[in-house]
């Protein structure tokens, strides 16, 4: 009975000391097309500006821009209401390096987006050119998705318990 408790007790202790504090993700975003970009974001952005009802902009995001003077952006995401997409602008010079429509990349509102993971079909706002792109967002804080088949350790784990209950099992029995 006590060894019973005992295991219990350690199973407890052992979850608590694996949970973890809730942290914002970073995310990936990762353009290809006829323009490619990619850069990082965390998942509660720090806006630099928000529009309501149109949009929101983070400034100063470094990254891969092809066009750019120093590989920095300025980055506006629009709603739908608007055409969606997004613009990406060189930080520095404020020179547009592409303007795309598309499905909104976020949730919530402008002053408290929620970025969507997946990938994004757009294209360039006409009178702009007439390119396609897709965005990639991944969470690159995500748990890896489990496996078929178990780890060693945890195998190890799994066995070393079924015989602690069998001994214990026997134990019962033979008293």
């Amino acid at each position: 009975m006590n060894l019973m408790k005992s295991l219990k007790r350690a199973a407890v202790a052992a979850m608590l000391l694996s949970a973890g504090v809730a942290n914002a993700g970073l995310y990936q975003f990762d353009l290809s097309g006829d323009y490619t970009a990619s850069w990082q974001l965390d998942s509660a952005v720090a806006l630099d500006y928000s529009l309501p009802g149109l949009g929101f902009g983070v400034a100063d995001v470094a990254g891969s821009f092809p066009g750019s003077l120093v590989d920095r952006a300025e980055i506006t995401f629009y709603n739908a209401a608007i055409g969606g997409g997004m613009e990406i602008d060189d930080y520095y010079t404020g020179t547009f390096l592409l303007v795309t429509d598309g499905p909104q990349l976020y949730t919530g509102s402008e002053s408290a987006p929620v970025f969507r993971l997946g990938t994004f079909g757009m294209t360039e706002v006409p009178g702009l050119g007439s390119g396609r792109y897709t965005l990639t967002v991944t969470d690159l804080d995500a748990a890896p998705a489990p496996s078929d088949v178990p780890e060693p350790a945890t195998a190890a784990l799994l066995l070393g318990g079924l015989g602690l209950l069998y001994a214990s099992r026997k134990r019962r029995i033979g008293h």
